[in-house]
């Protein structure tokens, strides 16, 4: 069970692991002990998340949700199987918990009537200054 938040859970079947070989540092031992791992986690099936959790969270995962869904992360960062798997469900619960965060919405704003005043008068400034750069006209 990888707890999320006070109210939120996600049992251990929604979570499939796997474990591969890795490459980085690791001497001959790299070539002989899978201690990668490969996280795979189905949110459209996982019921302790609602569908604007989902939604965010498919926004927030980018390249590592799957055209059918599936979100997987790699661990690989370090040298034994146990801390890559839990660095992998560390990394899980961050995502799920920065898709929990619904984003504060928008209000349309006026600019006041003293910042349309300032902006007017910056605008005047500079026609001023390049109309002092223009060849005279002449006068007839």
């Amino acid at each position: 069970m990888l707890q999320i938040t006070d109210k939120i859970a996600i049992p251990d079947d929604a979570v499939e692991m796997e474990f591969v070989r890795a490459g980085g540092p690791g001497g001959q031992n790299v070539n002989k002990v899978s201690t990668a791992v490969r996280l795979r986690f189905d949110p459209a099936r996982c019921a302790a998340l609602s569908d604007a959790v989902r939604d965010r969270l498919s926004r927030l995962a980018g390249r590592r949700l799957s055209r059918t869904g599936i979100l997987t992360i790699e661990a690989q960062r370090f040298r034994t199987q146990e801390q890559n798997r839990q660095d992998a469900l560390d990394r899980l619960a961050e995502l799920i918990r920065a898709a929990l965060i619904a984003p504060r919405p928008r209000r349309a704003t006026r600019p006041s009537l003293g910042a349309k005043r300032r902006r007017l008068k910056t605008k005047h400034h500079r026609s001023a200054i390049k109309g002092t750069r223009r060849t005279p006209e002449d006068e007839e």
